[in-house]
């Protein structure tokens, strides 16, 4: 592919969520290339801070919901969409399948094939797909393949579709496993791997060819995400992070997550979307997000394989984000639980987006300043 000649492109980050930081990346990353253009966002819940740190943001349904592709195709074509970044587990085999469809309409999705989407997204599959590939990955049952004479303690029981640390429990003996097994709903078991636990950044270009890994200790996690952190360059953990990327095909971002003890790596988890620890592997000079970029444009990069500050450590805090209550409403829903949306939402076509951004107050502690957005 040529290099484009262009001096803007428009982004489209789905389920915004807390993923504040990787939508400022994107942001930053279109300043430091030189490129105008605006970062979309889009979320099912109107107080998902991350809506409101692009440049504009739309309300979407669930990615269940029969209309979710044809509202986002609607809003690539309504933004003029360059770059498409879904960022999590439902929503990766969908945008998989459809990836051909909106290439068709000149928009980039960094996503992986759909397959590879399903074998991820269920655990029990990885690790067949691993095993059959010769690629260590921690041995995993179903509950009708358990041998309960012969299986040794502690064990990791988790959902077979679960992702974070959702549902996931250490099983210490056998009462916990029977407990376990009924509470935990369609669960899997793995043994429980000794030793450090790492996240493993890749990037890989719209082909399939390996561009940058970057593993990083997990110092520190909470709910499912890393909240310190530290770069290894370790040939063994990079090693396997290409071998495990090369088999599943993977495109556009992604992360592997391993047990290493002693020089043993074993493999636990893939996610072939962003990871929650993604800063620590852009500020190590790893640019995931810049580079997709320039991959949209057709400007490369080359790989650049173990070229990261190696020992970078991240520790995590907490910002926050104050809404006026009059720009927010709630209705009680059927289960009783309350929903809240954005006042005024206005009629535009069919799809019942609101490309509004409710009148908002958020706080930038790095310039103690206080911005108003009507």
């Amino acid at each position: 592919m040529d290099a484009i000649q262009e001096t803007s492109i428009n982004i489209l980050i789905t389920a915004a969520s807390r993923r504040v930081a990787l939508i400022r990346a994107f942001g930053r990353a279109l300043r430091r290339l030189g490129l105008s253009g605006n970062v979309i966002t889009t979320d099912l819940n109107c107080l998902s801070p991350g809506l409101y740190f692009g440049d504009r943001h739309y309300i979407a349904p669930l990615t269940t919901d029969p209309g979710y592709i044809p509202l986002i195709k609607s809003i690539c074509k309504s933004e003029n969409i360059g770059l498409l970044i879904p960022t999590i587990d439902d929503e990766l085999p969908i945008f998989g399948r459809h990836r051909h469809e909106f290439e068709e309409m000149g928009v980039r999705v960094a996503v992986s094939g759909e397959q590879t989407g399903l074998v991820c997204n269920d655990k029990h599959a990885s690790y067949v797909f691993f095993k059959e590939r010769g690629i260590p990955f921690a041995r995993t049952w179903r509950p009708d393949e358990l041998d309960r004479k012969k299986i040794k303690y502690p064990l990791f029981l988790k959902p077979r579709g679960g992702r974070g640390s959702v549902g996931a429990h250490k099983i210490g003996n056998r009462r916990e496993l029977d407990f376990f097994l009924e509470y935990v709903p369609d669960p899997v078991v793995q043994e429980f791997l000794a030793g450090t636990e790492y996240t493993i950044d890749i990037l890989a270009d719209f082909n399939g060819r390996i561009i940058s890994v970057v593993p990083r200790e997990r110092m520190l996690v909470r709910s499912g995400v890393s909240d310190r952190g530290r770069t290894l360059r370790h040939s063994g953990l990079i090693r396997l992070a290409i071998d495990a990327a090369e088999a599943l095909e993977l495109r556009g971002a992604a992360n592997i997550q391993v047990k290493l003890n002693g020089d043993k790596a074993v493999i636990f988890e893939v996610n072939p979307r962003f990871s929650g620890g993604i800063p620590l592997t852009i500020e190590a000079g790893a640019d995931f997000t810049g580079w997709l970029i320039e991959m949209c444009l057709g400007r490369g990069p080359e790989p650049c394989i173990g070229d990261f500050s190696d020992g970078l450590v991240m520790a995590c805090y907490e910002e926050s984000l104050f809404m006026l209550s009059d720009a927010i409403g709630e209705t009680a829903a059927a289960d009783g639980k309350k929903k809240y949306f954005p006042r005024e939402i206005p009629e535009i076509k069919p799809e019942f987006l609101d490309r509004r951004k409710p009148n908002t107050l958020f706080f930038r502690p790095q310039t103690r300043e206080m911005d108003f957005i009507q």
